[in-house]
């Protein structure tokens, strides 16, 4: 016959499980947020893109660029995608919209490069 006997739990082991679960409810979040921004993506010309905005330099915040994915969808919706995500950058950065343009939406020679386009500009507090 085989007895079981409760054994004690060490506090090296809860300690790990704790941490554990931290860990794994942290990551939670930010896969929630994953989903949540797919799904509030705005179209353009009947597209969605994906469009990515960061400073230039350091040592210039409002010098900013827009790459813009998925932009043989059609040059015009990924030109609107990038003017939206500059005026977003602007308006966190500065909290205007006001902006000036190296190479802008409106530039006529734009040409996708590897399904993306890129934009340049200065955002104008």
């Amino acid at each position: 016959m085989t007895t079981f006997t409760c054994q004690r739990k060490t506090p090296a082991i809860i300690a790990g499980l704790l941490i554990a679960t931290t860990a794994l409810s942290a990551c939670s979040g930010n896969w929630r947020a994953s989903f949540k921004n797919k799904r509030e993506r705005i179209a353009f010309e009947g597209y969605q893109y994906k469009a990515k905005s960061n400073q230039v330099s350091k040592e210039e915040r409002e010098h900013f660029e827009v790459v813009v994915s998925r932009a043989n969808q059609s040059l015009t919706g990924a030109r609107q995608a990038g003017e939206y995500e500059a005026v977003k950058y602007c308006i966190k950065q500065y909290g205007t919209s006001k902006m000036d343009w190296v190479i802008g939406p409106e530039t006529e020679t734009i040409i996708p490069v590897n399904d993306k386009i890129r934009l340049e500009g200065y955002c104008r507090p």
